[in-house]
């Protein structure tokens, strides 16, 4: 097997799994930007919180180390830009009531019809977004 299939395929398991335990052990779906609002307002569950943001990130860094010319990533963008983007991100997030991980993976799996709306306007900006680069040369 093709080392990038397995470990894309390993990542999603892992992610899917991570979000049926979370469901069934507190009740909410795995939305990473409602975990880390949700842990930065101190909300309940902060331990439960952590524990899933860490354990991404912990996971993140063990493919890099494991695999790292499958984690590589070249930005060819400022600084700034490149925060400006995040930031963006975030509040369509949280205008969103949630980001892909959360409408994405779990949302669409419960059949939440506002999740496959916003999960279907997600991958329509996405796409814009892409079509509109590659027509005026921008950063790829």
């Amino acid at each position: 097997m093709n080392p990038s299939l397995f470990v894309t395929f390993l990542g999603g398991m892992i992610l899917g799994l991570g979000g049926i335990l979370l469901w069934l052990t507190r009740g909410r779906p795995a939305g990473v930007s409602g975990l880390a609002a949700g842990l930065l307002n101190g909300a309940d569950d902060t331990e439960a919180r952590a524990g899933f943001l860490g354990g991404l990130t912990a996971s993140g860094a063990l493919a890099a180390l494991l695999t790292p010319e499958l984690t590589h990533v070249h930005i060819d963008a400022s600084l700034p830009l490149v925060a400006v983007a995040g930031l963006v991100v975030g509040i369509g997030a949280r205008l969103a009531n949630g980001c892909t991980s959360g409408h994405g993976v779990c949302g669409v799996s419960r059949l939440s019809l506002r999740s496959v709306v916003a999960t279907s306007l997600f991958t329509l900006a996405g796409a814009a977004t892409v079509l509109a680069l590659s027509w005026t040369g921008g950063p790829r």
